[in-house]
């Protein structure tokens, strides 16, 4: 017997199975032999919602949720925060290494001389109503920029998904500030390639005039982190849209389309806007004990705590805490984190919630600090798409060049009527 393996018995046949095991998984398929007769279709295994099938191998991201660990390509995301600007870290993700000082200045220089969009984007987005959400113009945008450059749909040529991976990371933060200052009603600003890449989207989101002082240090640096936490997670909720409409050979930019629309909603890249409401409600440090109650009832929940991978304290929670002291020097404090603050120490003080392991998220300071940079809440999907779009990308890319995956295709267990014999309509009851 292998010691790499399991043994099965099936209690309805009497029958025994060796199925090998392989990286702490089992091959999905070797289930199907597992069958009553020859008219069987074979064993499958029923899991909604993903909670413990792996899809795919990946080589990208590394998460230890029990432990509160994140890598990204295996260095722990607290000394890339600290030491590795955004485009680094996208260097990283997408291709395996840190860069050297020629391939990042070359990268670099790629990134900001793509920034541009064509005319007709201006248009496009300039359609839409004014009181949009910023989020519905992102994903349509993201769509209609795949007609602009339709070689993209030749995704088994590398040298062809380069160029449309350096497109997607530079033109998103122009997109997303033409979406800002359209909602605004502002002129655009366009992108100006002897900035950074923060930098830069910063000053076309708040530009008002030429002789405007450039955005303040910190709050490109914040900005840039911010971007970083988020750069990629693993096969969560939008990712794995990219990949499964990445496995019909989509072009990249629809695929990205489809994973902005999965982040939108508000259990995935919605969340922080959820935290600031919930602050919001709050209102001040002395109604949080009320608040609290009313959570261990069961009348509310409280956001911005668990994560359906982290069992411990979400690693990028600890990082944005700390930069927001530096943001609140610059911009002045947002008088919600005292209220935030406060919450945090008596939930972690709680055993209510300690024995749940609901331990703060990414999201439940980084909508303060986007608020506090004078960013309206209803952007705060788009600026998570700008900061995941290198994880998309990568994992886009890794899925196109996996000769294991197939188009997805999940199965379904159906429990409908059997078959039915068809009856006009002047007959039926």
């Amino acid at each position: 017997m292998a010691d790499n393996s399991i043994t099965i018995t099936d209690n309805r046949t009497g029958k025994t199975y060796q199925i090998p095991v392989e990286n702490g998984a089992i091959n999905a398929m070797a289930l199907r032999g597992i069958k009553v007769d020859d008219t069987d279709f074979g064993l499958m295994s029923y899991d909604p919602g993903y909670k413990n099938t792996a899809s795919t191998k990946s080589t990208i991201t590394f998460i230890d949720g029990e432990k509160g660990i994140l890598r990204y390509r295996g260095y722990p995301i607290d000394q890339l925060a600290k030491s590795a600007s955004f485009l680094e870290t996208a260097y990283l993700i997408l291709f395996g290494e840190l860069p050297n000082q020629k391939e990042l200045e070359q990268w670099e220089y790629d990134i900001n001389h793509h920034t541009i969009v064509h005319k007709n984007i201006e248009k496009f987005v300039s359609g839409f109503r004014y009181d949009a959400h910023p989020m519905g113009m992102f994903v349509s945008t993201l769509g209609a920029l795949s007609t602009f450059y339709p070689e993209a749909k030749k995704v088994h040529d590398p040298e062809n998904r380069a160029l449309q991976i350096k497109r997607l990371i530079s033109k998103t933060i122009t997109v997303a500030a033409f979406i800002y200052r359209h909602s605004k009603g502002m002129h655009y600003i366009y992108p100006r390639n002897d900035l950074g890449y923060a930098a830069n989207f910063l000053n076309m989101m708040f530009r008002m005039t030429e002789d405007q002082a450039m955005p303040d240090p910190v709050l490109v640096r914040a900005m840039d982190v911010l971007f970083t936490l988020h750069a990629d997670h693993e096969q969560n909720c939008s990712t794995t849209a990219m990949r499964v409409i990445g496995s019909s050979e989509a072009d990249p930019y629809v695929a990205a389309a489809g994973a902005a629309a999965a982040l939108y909603g508000p259990l995935h890249g919605g969340a922080n806007e959820q935290v600031l409401r919930m602050l919001r409600e709050i209102g001040s440090v002395k109604a949080i004990p009320e608040y609290v109650k009313r959570v261990k009832s069961g009348e509310i929940r409280l956001m911005g705590f668990g994560h359906r991978v982290y069992k411990n304290y979400d690693p990028r929670a600890k990082i944005i805490k700390e930069i927001a002291d530096q943001v609140f020097e610059v911009v002045g404090k947002n008088p919600l984190i005292d209220v935030a603050i406060e919450l945090e120490r008596i939930a972690l003080e709680d055993d209510y919630f300690v024995s749940r392991k609901l331990y703060p998220n990414v999201d439940f300071y980084s909508g303060i600090i986007y608020q506090a940079m004078g960013l309206p809440v209803d952007i705060f999907p788009v600026l998570f798409a700008i900061g995941r779009m290198p994880g998309w990308l990568s994992q886009w890319q890794e899925n196109v060049s996996d000769n294991e995956q197939k188009i997805a295709r999940p199965r379904q267990l159906y429990l409908g009527s059997d078959e039915r014999q068809f009856v006009p309509v002047a007959k039926r009851g």
